[in-house]
């Protein structure tokens, strides 16, 4: 099969797992809607966000329940779409932002910005964002020696990341009880704390960020062949590997700062994209909706299937877990 067919096949497959995927959240979100301790009809739910109906329901679609599953479709997908970049970049699919400290570096910022400076939820996004970015940067010159390899920037950032964590637990022990309650809880990635005063804020800076991902994604896709190949094809390695880097460490900082640092669906999203549209690479696309489909389906685990209500970042933990361990064995069996 020619290159060119072939990419017409990874094209049109991606094309179909796109509108499937965009279906199976549409379910996932009325789901979220309808479900719960005031359930709903389908019919109501729609009528709420038609207009038709109005009175208690309204306040639980508008207010409670839809702020929360559109959080989890946009929070899954700026994960996702985060890790693809890092996965791209790295050529490696281990390299992901909470296997390599950026999520815990998120949330060291957020917790000086609310444990040291007491501020409210602006003061904490930008708190997360300084955060990100520099133990972005902390991991990039400690990787960086002779260019930079995804196995070194991995273990470099294994190494930072139990450090930040260890950093992490010596706040939260010294803050006061109740403070520290909330953070710990927020520590563990939850989708409890989503409103809409900062849904929507948060939203606008994801949709802002990955708004810019377009334009660089040709460069992008060059660098996932090589840094030589992407210098010979015109494009600037270290220009544009900073740029991307930049927009994945904002990515993963917005939502930290809203709902914790939510493990796994940066690192599994994107190779379950891959293999699903079978793509040389890694399609942003794809991985974006995948990544909403599992944060939307691991809440709504979280919210009715398991016993007691958990935070969302447990359950991704647990189910992102076996994926990890079946990662590691297929990566160890197929190098030499």
């Amino acid at each position: 099969m020619g290159t060119s067919r072939r990419n017409v096949v990874v094209g049109v497959r991606s094309a179909v797992l796109s509108v499937g995927a965009v279906v199976l959240i549409a379910g996932l979100l009325l789901a979220a809607v309808v479900l719960g301790d005031y359930p709903l009809t389908p019919g109501e739910a729609i009528g709420v966000l038609t207009g038709a109906t109005e009175g208690f329901a309204r306040t639980v679609v508008l207010e409670w329940r839809l702020p929360r599953a559109a959080s989890a479709a946009l929070f899954g997908a700026a994960l996702a779409v985060a890790g693809a970049v890092f996965q791209t970049v790295t050529r490696n699919p281990l390299a992901s932002p909470d296997i390599i400290g950026l999520a815990n570096g998120s949330f060291t910022g957020m917790l000086v910005a609310l444990l040291v400076l007491g501020g409210g939820w602006p003061l904490l996004m930008t708190g997360s964002l300084v955060g990100g970015l520099l133990a972005a940067l902390a991991i990039y010159l400690l990787a960086l020696r002779d260019g930079l390899q995804g196995f070194r920037l991995i273990v470099v950032g294994i190494g930072v990341s139990a450090m930040l964590a260890s950093v992490n637990t010596w706040m939260l022990l010294r803050a006061e009880l109740e403070t520290a309650l909330l953070a710990s809880a927020w520590g563990a990635g939850t989708l409890n704390t989503v409103t809409t005063a900062n849904a929507v804020p948060a939203g606008v800076c994801l949709l802002v960020l990955l708004a810019l991902l377009p334009s660089l994604a040709p460069a992008l896709r060059q660098l996932d062949l090589g840094d030589d190949v992407a210098a010979a094809a015109g494009v600037r390695v270290g220009r544009t590997r900073t740029a991307v880097i930049a927009v994945a460490v904002g990515l993963v900082s917005v939502v930290t700062a809203v709902a914790g640092p939510i493990s796994f669906v940066a690192l599994a999203a994107p190779q379950i994209a891959r293999r699903l549209a079978r793509a040389p690479g890694i399609p942003l696309t794809v991985s974006a909706l995948t990544g909403a489909v599992l944060l939307l389906g691991a809440d709504l685990i979280a919210q009715h299937l398991v016993p007691l209500t958990v935070p969302v970042g447990v359950v991704t933990v647990v189910l992102g877990g076996g994926y990890l361990v079946w990662l590691l064995v297929h990566e160890a069996r197929r190098r030499p």
